[in-house]
């Protein structure tokens, strides 16, 4: 039986190296890169990261930007106009994730308490931006 909710299926981030931007995902978040072999032989425009079985994030070159024609004004999304993204994870890959980070000398803000998303109050949060500039927000509801 196939589900048909509505899901988010991916977000594209514009990133100005797509290999170091997988490893910084890979490495520091802990995400699974996508096509970033077909990718460093030139088989594939972009590679991505999974963040879970149905969503990932395509790190699109910067550089691509101009060429972007499918849909007008896409040069010009080439800066930071998406607020943040934010990841959901359990309590003990949250604690991880936020050790990963400090281990590689990437800012992290304060914790926050109870701070409103998609399941209602989140127990802790925190923001930290990947090698690009993009903010995420990193929280855990149980």
């Amino acid at each position: 039986m196939t589900d048909h909710t509505t899901r988010l299926d991916h977000v594209v981030l514009w990133v100005r190296d797509p290999i170091a931007a997988a490893r910084f995902y890979e490495q520091a978040v802990g995400l699974e890169p996508v096509r970033l072999t077909d990718y460093s032989v030139g088989e594939a425009p972009f590679p991505s990261v999974r963040v879970n079985d149905e969503t990932i994030l395509d790190l699109m070159p910067l550089a691509t930007a101009e060429r972007m024609t499918m849909l007008p004004g896409a040069a010009e999304s080439s800066g930071h106009p998406v607020n943040h993204v934010c990841l959901s994870l359990p309590a003990g890959d949250f604690d991880a994730l936020r050790d990963r980070l400090e281990e590689r000398s990437v800012p992290v803000s304060d914790l926050a308490h109870d701070s409103f998303g998609a399941r209602g109050p989140a127990r802790r949060s925190f923001y930290f931006r990947d090698p690009d500039g993009n903010i995420f927000e990193a929280r855990h509801y149980d």
